[in-house]
């Protein structure tokens, strides 16, 4: 079942939205083959600690962090993955690992990849490992004001 603080907030707007549920599936590959959603259409939340302080990155399933653009884009040095110890408890009401790209909802900053930006719809972990939430990149956008750079690569599996 999805986060009722993520589903609140997404009626409170009056965005519309669709849940899918597939089957459990823990990587972003995984859970956009399972639920028959583009790799590039299905947004993947990864922590990083920028300077101290952790945001979500967020790109297409398909793509990889290119680090290198993202401390350009950010003008520092001070960027790698978060450890999960560091925000295990930011997420109550998630299933580990399953945070969905809301970070205004977690107190955390959003930079979102440029190549998701221009998608017309975008999916995403709505707090577990069997269900996304699908729903208008605009009304994302909307809600979460996110910070778009270029930061991303297509991953080659």
């Amino acid at each position: 079942m999805p986060s009722k603080r993520l589903t609140d907030y997404l009626d409170q707007n009056n965005i519309k939205y669709t849940t899918l549920k597939h089957s459990l599936a823990y990587t972003a590959q995984e859970i956009a083959a399972v639920a028959h959603v583009p790799g590039k259409n299905l947004a993947k939340t990864v922590i990083v600690n920028v300077k101290g302080k952790l945001a979500m990155a967020v790109l297409p399933a398909s793509n990889k962090i290119d680090f290198d653009q993202l401390k350009e884009a950010l003008g520092t040095d001070a960027i790698r993955i978060s450890h999960e110890k560091e925000f295990l408890n930011l997420f109550p009401d998630c299933e580990v690992g399953a945070m969905p790209p809301f970070g205004n909802l977690y107190g955390m900053e959003v930079y979102v990849a440029q190549s998701l930006s221009e998608d017309k719809e975008i999916a995403f972990n709505s707090c577990t490992h069997s269900e996304l939430i699908q729903m208008k990149y605009k009304d994302f956008k909307k809600l979460v004001k996110p910070k778009v750079i270029k930061f991303s690569f297509q991953s080659k599996l």
